[in-house]
């Protein structure tokens, strides 16, 4: 299993966040599925009123997501909230879905001032390698909505759907790599 450490600590345009609102995601890739471990701050923003699982437009609530872009504008995005709600998209193009509603096997708990989740993305739903990433985040509602990225966003305004602004992901595809495990951080 190929392991990375990811760490954001800071908001879309660069700017650093308060280290309680740090966020790290690990990325596991083995021959099956790309798996992601995330311990994130939790910020009580009021829970969506669906029952946990597949969500759409999860992005209006307190949120991590993972994009994963490979050649031609072709991407993943996956998102997972605090709550057991997740989203899971295919795209070819900026915005152009051509593949929503992921299966995904999702997990989430909330531990007072944090929350633990894990996602599998089953190798298929990824685009062809290489690829590029980024890591993002939402919470709070109205002017109080906070936006995080691993890599600093291009724009006047948060959107991260800025493929040009991902950072390459490297993660040897060999499963039975024994060297200790690569940390990513943009500081």
């Amino acid at each position: 299993m190929s392991t990375l450490s990811i760490f954001i600590n800071k908001t879309w345009d660069g700017q650093p966040v308060p280290e309680g609102d740090h966020i790290k995601m690990v990325l596991d890739l083995d021959n099956v599925a790309l798996h992601l471990d995330v311990d994130a701050p939790y910020h009580g923003d009021p829970p969506p009123e669906t029952p946990p699982g597949s969500m759409w437009e999860l992005w209006n609530y307190e949120v991590v997501e993972l994009f994963i872009a490979g050649a031609g504008q072709r991407y993943t995005e996956i998102e997972l909230g605090p709550h057991g709600h997740y989203l899971g998209l295919r795209l070819n193009g900026v915005r152009n879905i051509v593949q929503a509603d992921l299966p995904l096997a999702c997990r989430t708990v909330i531990q007072g001032p944090k929350w633990h989740g894990t996602v599998s993305i089953p190798i298929e739903h990824l685009p062809p390698p290489p690829w590029k990433f980024n890591v993002t985040a939402m919470w709070g509602t109205g002017i109080n909505r906070r936006y995080v990225s691993l890599f600093r966003l291009s724009g006047s305004k948060p959107d991260f759907h800025r493929l040009q602004d991902f950072g390459p992901l490297i993660l040897p595809a060999d499963p039975y790599r024994t060297t200790a495990a690569d940390s990513f951080y943009v500081g």
